[in-house]
């Protein structure tokens, strides 16, 4: 039902997900943000249980918050994402599972930008382009066609738009619109949300 997307350029990471929160066959709200920013540049998006994807995530959210409190610096994206990964697995052995699948998106100094893919059994892979949700399954190989390394923003602003306008022609349920970030060495930028029917 619901779709999140990340594709990593030469210098930044573009992330976009759908905007419906629903409830088994209803549409409850149209302007709902999946998206939680754990630090200045490091953003995760999350999509699963009502429930699982807010608590999971505000929870890794203020760990992230109060390492930089505790130690004077925040976490890189790899060190974010194995945390991440560490709690998803450790609740996964417990009674309390949490049915989430995120995208971890970021930039280092160092490390430049990644792409991070988990899902809900905490299989984590950095990736340079990654998909969630029914509409991976039809975006992926346009991902996989088109995609290069050193993609300008605009260049993977064009790329995301095949991607929504093939999730508009084959997909049978209507995601109407999309939050779309930018993350980069300057932190996380708001982009315009894309409406589908005006692509």
């Amino acid at each position: 039902m619901e779709y999140l997307i990340g594709i990593q350029g030469r210098d930044f990471v573009l992330v976009a997900s759908d905007t419906v929160a629903a409830s088994s066959i209803v549409a409850m709200k149209h302007d709902y943000d999946k998206m939680f920013k754990l630090s200045e540049k490091i953003i995760l998006l999350c999509v699963g249980e009502a429930g699982d994807t807010v608590q999971f995530a505000e929870y890794i959210q203020k760990n992230v918050q109060l390492y930089k409190m505790r130690n004077g610096y925040e976490l890189s994206p790899s060190a974010a994402a194995n945390f991440t990964r560490k709690n998803l697995a450790e609740y996964l052995r417990s009674r309390t599972p949490y049915h989430v699948n995120m995208l971890l998106a970021g930039c280092d100094e160092h490390e430049g930008p990644a792409l991070y893919y988990m899902d809900y059994l905490a299989a984590l892979a950095k990736a340079p382009f990654a998909a969630h949700g029914y509409g991976a399954f039809l975006t992926l190989s346009i991902l996989d066609r088109y995609y290069k390394p050193d993609l300008s923003r605009e260049e993977a602003l064009e790329l995301l738009k095949k991607c929504l306008q093939e999730i508009q022609k084959r997909f049978i349920l209507n995601l109407p619109s999309f939050t779309v970030r930018i993350i980069d060495n300057d932190g996380v930028h708001d982009m315009e949300q894309i409406s589908v029917s005006k692509i």
